[in-house]
């Protein structure tokens, strides 16, 4: 049999991979593969009013997994999860200066969902960028604080 050598990988480069969200029914059923794998819970759930979601965080090595459970049939997650189901949901990338993140990208042609910072999980700033100019994937941009 003949052995599959991987690439070597050179430095990293790019923007760190902060988070992956996944929309979800219930953030008590849908935790356990998650836990059977080993990831353990950061923190407390949090509640986001703005976006009518509830966040249980998973620690992933050096990313998160973001479950997220609507709380109103209004919220952008339930409106999710009618059209498609359970799943991934968005791609989150590590920024050190948001705004000049969207500036960056928004001179270069990128689509945004909004343009101007909004408060995130855990004291975070975020934007987000539309799918249709992500190939498809919603991602969301992070600045901690």
């Amino acid at each position: 049999m003949r052995e599959t050598r991987l690439p070597k990988h050179p430095k990293l480069a790019g923007l760190p991979l902060d988070h992956l969200g996944i929309a979800v029914h219930d953030l008590d059923e849908t935790s356990l593969p998650y836990r059977l794998l080993g990831l353990v819970q950061v923190g407390e759930d949090e509640l986001i009013s703005s976006q009518g979601v509830r966040v249980r965080t998973l620690q992933a090595g050096e990313s998160l997994i973001e479950l997220l459970e609507p709380t109103t049939d209004e919220s952008p997650i339930a409106a999710f999860l009618t059209k498609r189901g359970p799943g991934l949901h968005h791609v989150a990338f590590r920024v050190d200066d948001l705004k000049e993140a969207v500036e960056r990208l928004a001179s270069q042609g990128a689509r945004f969902i909004d343009r101007e910072p909004r408060a995130g999980r855990a004291g975070t700033r975020v934007a987000f960028l539309h799918p249709q100019w992500g190939v498809g994937v919603l991602i969301e941009l992070v600045e901690h604080q």
